[in-house]
């Protein structure tokens, strides 16, 4: 747990002075930052070398941190996620309170609850959502683990995360969905 722990106090510096993290989530390796700050998601944006016209996946630990990021909810969205029965990110219209940059050009946001206790961890004491998009240049596949990461991605971020780099347990991105207007869902990934 020393790791763990020492993980989450360096990232937080990262951070919270507008730097980026490699780290493990409740699905593959991915390249973080602070959801809020534009000049920091410019960097993953350019670390990925993928055109800002992509929107990114935001992480939250909590349902009711929806309400500060997304105009509108769902009133039973809470229902929705808990019958999730695995990692859903949900794109939601309305986005607020984030950087411009991580936000699709129709407003819509990508949002995850997260279940993976690091994540949660790092992002509550953060106080901020984290940024969240597979650890690999735009185009190159997905590591499905901490070894499959390309050297690349590894040196252009401000700190690797050690909890979990040894883990080889197959990892996939998460499902994606959207909710629409008449209450019905589609499925975009």
């Amino acid at each position: 747990m020393i790791d763990f722990e020492n993980d989450v106090t360096a990232s937080l510096q990262v951070l919270r002075s507008g730097g980026l993290i490699l780290y493990p989530t409740d699905t593959i390796w991915g390249i973080g930052c602070d959801a809020t700050d534009e000049a920091a998601v410019s960097k993953v944006f350019a670390l990925k070398q993928r055109p800002e016209a992509k929107s990114l996946v935001i992480l939250l630990a909590e349902v009711r941190d929806l309400l500060k990021y997304v105009a509108h909810t769902p009133p039973d969205i809470a229902e929705i996620i808990a019958g999730f029965d695995r990692p859903t990110t949900v794109i939601y219209e309305g986005a607020l309170d984030l950087a411009p940059n991580v936000i699709n050009s129709d407003g819509t946001i990508a949002i995850r609850i997260v279940q993976d206790t690091f994540c949660r961890h790092l992002i509550k004491r953060l106080r901020k959502p984290l940024v969240s998009t597979s650890a690999n240049i735009s185009g190159h596949p997905s590591p499905a683990s901490f070894r499959e990461v390309e050297t690349a991605i590894k040196e252009g971020v401000d700190y690797v995360i050690n909890y979990r780099q040894d883990d080889t347990t197959p990892a996939t991105p998460s499902r994606i969905i959207k909710l629409l207007k008449d209450g019905s869902v589609q499925v975009i990934r």
